[in-house]
């Protein structure tokens, strides 16, 4: 069963719903015995649930999800009762509960209802976990310099059998590289003030010799690009077929790579990516 609450950032809001929760004992055990430990995790564009051939079809997003096995899921270009192009479905709520599990949805748009008393209408990014999400907070990132689409960077601290790590999910400018290299900027500040284990997701709308990627690189370790998999194309971009690479998993020196994988599916206009990865202690 679901449990709501609410966290308020200083920022924005974001909805908290875990679907189950720790003893008080069982946490205390897994603050102190954590381990080395593999996960999969996934990063994809689901385009609010359209796929290629037109038909909105949120079920598929969902099979594609459990189909992969991940354990950790961050999405972009999610709606939350947005508009009739999603049937004002909170397409987060359904995800986690067809899939049985946690998550948290980061609104970066946020519009009033069309009617009062309805709910509001938003847009944004979502993390599903198969672990508990302990805490999480959304960041909206800069949109003064070059206005546009509100983007942000969500945050959540997650208990993956003890080890808490910090998963980010981000869906950055798609018109302007300006733009992008300082919401990259921004990017790295935050996660750089966050302790222990660190990995990041999300839809760049930049290739991998971009500067703004280049930057990013530096900084972190991009799964694909260490496994040799730079032509591992995950969007369509006014194509037939997936030619370019502007999706990416990141991780921080204390995460151990093992595989990469594209899924192939016309479920989006974005084919979803997965890692295996092995988070120490």
């Amino acid at each position: 069963m679901l449990k709501k609450s609410v966290i308020i950032s200083s920022v924005v809001l974001m909805s908290m719903i875990p679907m189950f929760s720790l003893s008080q004992a069982s946490y205390a055990a897994d603050l102190t015995n954590g381990k080395e430990t593999a996960i999969k995790v996934m990063e994809y564009n689901i385009h609010h649930a359209e796929g290629m051939d037109d038909i909105l079809n949120l079920n598929r997003i969902g099979d594609v999800i459990k189909s992969s096995g991940a354990d950790i899921i961050g999405l972009q270009e999610v709606d939350n009762h947005f508009s009739a192009r999603s049937n004002f479905e909170d397409q987060a709520k359904w995800l986690a509960n067809y899939l049985g599990m946690h998550y948290e949805f980061a609104a970066n748009l946020d519009n009033n209802p069309l009617n009062v008393g309805e709910p509001r209408r938003q847009y944004g990014t979502v993390i599903l976990s198969k672990y508990p999400i302990l805490s999480s907070e959304n960041h909206l990132l800069d949109n003064t310099q070059y206005p546009s689409e509100q983007r942000g960077l969500a945050k959540t601290v997650i208990n993956v059998r003890g080890n808490h790590i910090n998963f980010y999910n981000t869906h950055l400018d798609n018109k302007r590289a300006e733009q992008r290299d300082i919401q990259v900027n921004e990017i790295l500040d935050i996660v750089h003030k966050s302790k222990g284990t660190s990995i990041l997701v999300g839809d760049f709308n930049a290739t991998p010799d971009s500067p703004e990627i280049i930057k990013m690189s530096a900084q972190y370790h991009d799964v694909f690009a260490e496994l040799g998999m730079n032509d591992a194309y995950t969007s369509y971009y006014y194509s037939d077929k997936p030619n370019r690479r502007i999706d990416y998993i990141y991780t921080s020196d204390d995460v151990k790579i093992k595989t990469g994988k594209v899924i192939d599916t016309i479920a989006a206009d974005h084919l979803p990516i997965t890692a295996e990865l092995v988070i120490k202690k």
